[in-house]
C-alpha cells in the first residue's frame, strides 16, 4: 500500500510540472494556415500582381509624357572655300548646342484594342483571385486531412493500449493457472509473446503519431516540434443534400470557374487581334526649346523655342500576314480553353459522384463495425470471464482478442475515411 500510494503522489508532482499542451481544433489549425501557410501567401502574391496589372495604364488607354534635354559641345578645326573664290580657316571651331521639350503621345483610337485589352485585364484579376481560393481549399482540404490522420492515429493507440489491458489481464489468468497446474506452459508462453508484440506496436504508433504531428506542423508553416494536442475522436455529423450539391458545383467549384475564365480571357486575345486589323489614331503635343551657338558660320547663335501639336493616322495594309496568323492561334487558343473547360465540368462531376458513394458507402460500413465492434467487446469480456472460470481455451481467447482488436482498427479506418470524403464534398463545393 505504501508503495501504491508514492507512485501516486509522483504521478501527482509529474502532472503538475509537465505543462499542459494547447488543444488545436480543426477549425484553429485551418486558421493558423491561413495565415502560415507558404503555398497560400505564394497564391496571394500571384494574385496581387494580377491586380496590380490591371490599370488603364497598362491597358493603353492613357497618355504618355517625357521630358528630354540635350547639351552637346563639339570642338574642331573649320576651312571653308567659298563660291567666290574666298575661304576661312578657324583651327578652334567651337559649338554647342543645347535642346529641351516636353512631349505627351496619346494613342486615341486603336480599333477597339484598349478597351478589350482592359476588359482581358479584369478577367485576368478575377482569375488570380479564383485561383488563389483554389490554392486556399487545397490547402484546406490538406491541413484538414492531416488534423484528422493526427486523430485516428490517436484512436489507434488507444485501441492498442485497450487490447494490452485486455491481454495484461490475458496473461495474469493463464500465470495464476499455470502456477496452479491447470494451463500448459505454452498457453502463458503465447500470451507473453502476445503482449509483447502489442507493446511494440504501441511503440511503433507513437513514432506514427509523431511523424503525423511534424507533417500537420509542416502544412501550418511553423516548427515541426511545436507541440499541442488534438480532440479524442473524429465526430461524423455532416448531412450532404446531394441534389443541392449537383445545382451549385459548377457555380461554386474553383476549378470550373477558373477554367471558365480562361474561356473569357482566350476569347478577348481574339478580339485583341482583330483589332490590330483595323486604323489607329494618335496625338501628340509638346514644347520645345532650342539654343545653339556657332564659332563660325552665317547663323552664330540661333534660339527656337514654342508649342507643337499633332496627330497621326495609320492604316494597316499588309503585315506579312502576321495578323491573321495571330488571329488563328487565338482561336485555336480558344478553342482549346473551351475543351479544358468541359473536361473540368466532367472532372468535377466526377469527383463529386465519386465523393458522395465514397462518404455513404464508409457510413454504412462504419455503422457495421459499430454493431460488429460491440459483438466483439462482448465476445472477449465472456472469453475472459470463461478463461476465468477455466471453462474455456487460452486459444479462444486469443482468437476473440484479435477479432476485437480488428474490430477496434476497421472501426478507426471507416471513421477517418468518411471523414476525408467529407471533406472533399467540402473543397468541391468552396466550402472548408
Amino acid at each position: 500500500m505504501n508503495k501504491i500510494f508514492f507512485s501516486f503522489v509522483i504521478l501527482i508532482f509529474a502532472c503538475l510540472a509537465s505543462p499542459a499542451q494547447k488543444l488545436l481544433t480543426a477549425d484553429s489549425a485551418a486558421a493558423i494556415a491561413l495565415k502560415n501557410n507558404f503555398d497560400i501567401r505564394i497564391a496571394r502574391t500571384t494574385a496581387d500582381i494580377s491586380k496590380r496589372n490591371n490599370t488603364a495604364g497598362n491597358a493603353g488607354m492613357l497618355p504618355e509624357a517625357g521630358i528630354t534635354a540635350t547639351d552637346a559641345y563639339s570642338l574642331g578645326h573649320v576651312y571653308q572655300h567659298y563660291s567666290d573664290g574666298t575661304s576661312t580657316v578657324n583651327p578652334n571651331a567651337n559649338s554647342n548646342s543645347l535642346s529641351a521639350g516636353i512631349a505627351l503621345n496619346w494613342t486615341l483610337f486603336d480599333g477597339g484594342k484598349m478597351f478589350v485589352t482592359k476588359r482581358k485585364l479584369n478577367e485576368i484579376e478575377a482569375l488570380g483571385e479564383i485561383q488563389f481560393r483554389d490554392q486556399v481549399m487545397q490547402t484546406l482540404y490538406d491541413v484538414y486531412a492531416g488534423y484528422f490522420n493526427v486523430v485516428k492515429q490517436k484512436e489507434q493507440l488507444q485501441a492498442i493500449r485497450e487490447v494490452i489491458r485486455y491481454n495484461q489481464e490475458r496473461v495474469d489468468l493463464l500465470q495464476a493457472s499455470f502456477n496452479a497446474g491447470l494451463a500448459p506452459k505454452t498457453d502463458l508462453l503465447q500470451a507473453k509473446i502476445d503482449l509483447n508484440v502489442y507493446q511494440e506496436n504501441s511503440i511503433s504508433q507513437q513514432a506514427v503519431i509523431l511523424a503525423a504531428r511534424r507533417q500537420l506542423n509542416q502544412l501550418l508553416s511553423r516548427d515541426p516540434e511545436e507541440p499541442f494536442e488534438v480532440i479524442d475522436s473524429i465526430v461524423l455529423d455532416y448531412h450532404p443534400d446531394k441534389k443541392e450539391l449537383a445545382q451549385k458545383l459548377f457555380s461554386t467549384n474553383p476549378l470550373v470557374l477558373s477554367t471558365q475564365k480562361q474561356v473569357e480571357v482566350a476569347r478577348l486575345g481574339v478580339s485583341e487581334f482583330k483589332a490590330l486589323q483595323l486604323p489607329s489614331v494618335n496625338f501628340s503635343a509638346g514644347y520645345d526649346f532650342l539654343h545653339s551657338d556657332n564659332a563660325t558660320g552665317t547663323v552664330r547663335m540661333n534660339d527656337s523655342y514654342g508649342p507643337q501639336v499633332g496627330a497621326t493616322l495609320s492604316f494597316p495594309i499588309y503585315r506579312a500576314g502576321n495578323i491573321r496568323r495571330q488571329i488563328a492561334i487565338a482561336r485555336l487558343q480558344l478553342e482549346s480553353a473551351r475543351v479544358t473547360f468541359e473536361s473540368s465540368k466532367l472532372q468535377v462531376n466526377t469527383q463529386l459522384q465519386l465523393a458522395l458513394t465514397e462518404f455513404d458507402n464508409q457510413l454504412q460500413l462504419l455503422q457495421i463495425e459499430k454493431n460488429n465492434y460491440a459483438l466483439a467487446k462482448e465476445n472477449l469480456t465472456i472469453s475472459i470471464q470463461r478463461l476465468r472460470l477455466g471453462q474455456t481455451t487460452a486459444l479462444e481467447v486469443r482468437q476473440a482478442q484479435e477479432s476485437y482488436q480488428q474490430s477496434l482498427t476497421r472501426l478507426t479506418d471507416f471513421g477517418y475515411a468518411a471523414k476525408i470524403a467529407e471533406i472533399k464534398l467540402k473543397q468541391l463545393m468552396a466550402a472548408l
